[in-house]
């Protein structure tokens, strides 16, 4: 318990970073979003659903490295209760205030959609390179 509080305190702590209105050109703002490598090794990167959709709306990863999710729904009144990656074959719900960890290895580079809601209105991309 005391890790999952931890680890809830640490999520609220990158979500209320995340929620400024950086300069996308600004250096180093895409490093900013990463939570870093796991013990495991996995790129973990945090993803918070606010009233403005996903944020960031758009993260790099490498193909090759695995990649953990940290994905956090802030928002009550939203569409946005699953997130779906088709490139991935992924479908997870988000509980309300719940850090969700979505785990994949990119195979290829380009770019890997996510959204949510029935017909995509909330969206964010990883660029895998």
């Amino acid at each position: 318990m005391k890790g999952l509080s931890f680890g809830a305190l640490s999520l609220g702590a990158l979500s209320l970073g995340a929620c400024r209105r950086a300069d996308p050109g600004a250096a180093g703002s895409a490093a900013a979003k990463r939570i870093g490598l796991s013990a495991t090794g996995e790129r973990r990167i945090a993803i918070t659903i606010t009233a403005d959709g996903f944020v960031p709306p758009e993260s790099h990863v490498t193909v090759g490295e695995p990649v953990a999710l940290v994905v956090t729904r802030m928002v009550e009144h939203t569409c946005a209760k699953d997130i779906v990656i088709e490139d991935y074959a992924i479908l997870a719900p988000l509980p309300l205030g719940e850090p969700v960890q979505v785990r994949f290895t990119p195979t290829r580079p380009g770019r890997i959609r996510f959204a949510a809601c029935a017909i995509n209105m909330v969206a964010g991309e990883l660029v895998a390179e």
